[in-house]
């Protein structure tokens, strides 16, 4: 069993149009040995946008989410200690805090991102 931390375009790829994921991002978001954690910092973002107007999402989709097995990563203190550590590679608040979660709890990230391969943290596409 593998451990793996989605970013917002894997989730909403994920649950909407699964074919724009890469193969292995596919492989380990859908095999059910794996465990696929989402960031609350993934959940706020999409709350922003949708607030906005910026993006749509169906009633309920947050707790259609735990239903299809994803399960949500917290925001604790060791990653937001990582964060600090992060050089500014990136201008994205919400993917620094994702590179932090996943260098804090030792997993990869499920992400199309280039950006984020500059932070040297495990990479799943």
């Amino acid at each position: 069993m593998a451990t793996v931390l989605v970013d917002t375009c894997s989730l909403l790829w994920a649950v909407d149009t699964p074919e724009k994921l890469g193969d292995g991002a596919r492989e380990a978001i859908g095999s059910e040995e794996n465990r696929v954690l989402v960031s609350a910092g993934t959940l706020w973002e999409l709350s922003i946008k949708a607030g906005l107007g910026k993006l749509e999402l169906p009633e309920g989709f947050f707790e259609e989410l735990a239903e299809m097995g994803y399960e949500t990563l917290g925001i604790e203190n060791r990653h937001l200690a990582e964060y600090r550590k992060l050089p500014l590679h990136h201008r994205d608040p919400f993917d620094r805090l994702l590179v932090a979660q996943s260098k804090a709890e030792g997993i990869p990230l499920v992400t199309c991102d280039p950006e984020i391969a500059k932070y040297g943290t495990a990479i799943v596409w």
